[in-house]
């Protein structure tokens, strides 16, 4: 059994490390309620850019704009969204084992492109090719930092590097829950509506939906690629604010334990004393 002294030390560092996590649990706690507005407030505007140009692809052919081209075969690329930093309990680990998935399930050529150190890190562990790779964002993304990326995808999709490029990030969708999910960004997909008979009935375009395209489609791809940067930021904060609360309620408990474990073995050292006096005192 350890000694009381051992004890006592390890009782310290816990609660050391519990000081710790329910730091970083404000931390995140206080950084969320930013991170969740400036999610739920563009997603309005990432939706509806979206419908119009579904709208404008459905109106619109291949020959108007090549990124409405769909092409067979060719290299797939996968943009994998990930944070920088740990400690957001496993957020990054089922974003990474979704996009394993789809990587297995792919048959032809594939790529990827990361944004955030930790998706990084795990593609090149698994060796899979990566054509480019960015360090998050921080805390606080803005729609400027995101250009870069999405002038690169862009012209790299009008030479013919790529077939597709889809997006793969966790969406937020409460503080508990985040889930990753799919999204492609090139081509664009032409409206439901099309379906229906009714293409391009939705929107009248000014000057010609040609020109709007035209005009539209490099903010479209910017736009998709900073509300998935502004969904991985909210759950992250989300994500780490509750393994930092679950990692401080553990603490807690184990402090509990070895406190407990402390006054046992100061009672047993307390009686075995007395009963070395009681008797030494006999023999005496």
């Amino acid at each position: 059994m350890p000694s009381q002294r051992e004890i006592r030390r390890r009782i310290g560092s816990v609660r050391n490390i519990k000081q710790i996590t329910r730091a970083m649990q404000f931390v995140a706690a206080s950084k969320l309620k930013r991170a969740q507005d400036a999610t739920l407030q563009s997603r309005p505007y990432a939706d509806k850019i979206d419908e119009v140009l579904a709208d404008l692809a459905a109106v619109l052919g291949e020959e108007d704009h090549p990124l409405l081209a769909k092409r067979e075969g060719g290299t797939r690329a996968i943009v994998l969204i990930t944070t920088d930093r740990g400690l957001a309990g496993s957020l990054n680990t089922n974003t990474i084992r979704f996009v394993a998935e789809q990587i297995t399930a792919q048959k032809g050529d594939l790529k990827v492109i990361t944004l955030g150190r930790k998706g990084h890190a795990a593609m090149r562990r698994a060796h899979v090719p990566i054509a480019a790779t960015f360090d998050g964002f921080g805390d606080r993304p803005s729609f400027a930092s995101v250009i870069a990326v999405a002038r690169l995808l862009t012209d790299d999709y009008l030479a013919g590097t790529y077939s597709a490029i889809d997006l793969v990030y966790p969406r937020f969708f409460s503080t508990l829950v985040q889930r990753p999910i799919l999204d492609t960004l090139l081509p664009v997909e032409p409206s439901n509506d099309a379906d229906e008979g009714i293409p391009g009935h939705q929107f009248i375009f000014e000057p010609s939906a040609d020109a709007v395209l035209r005009q539209l489609l490099p903010r479209y791809v910017a736009t998709r690629i900073y509300q998935a940067v502004l969904e991985l930021t909210a759950s992250e904060q989300s994500a780490r604010m509750v393994a930092m609360k679950n990692a401080t309620e553990n603490a807690q408990e184990l402090i509990e334990d070895l406190t407990l474990t402390y006054n046992k073995v100061r009672q047993a050292n307390i009686t075995r004393e007395m009963i070395e006096i009681a008797t030494g005192a006999e023999a005496a």
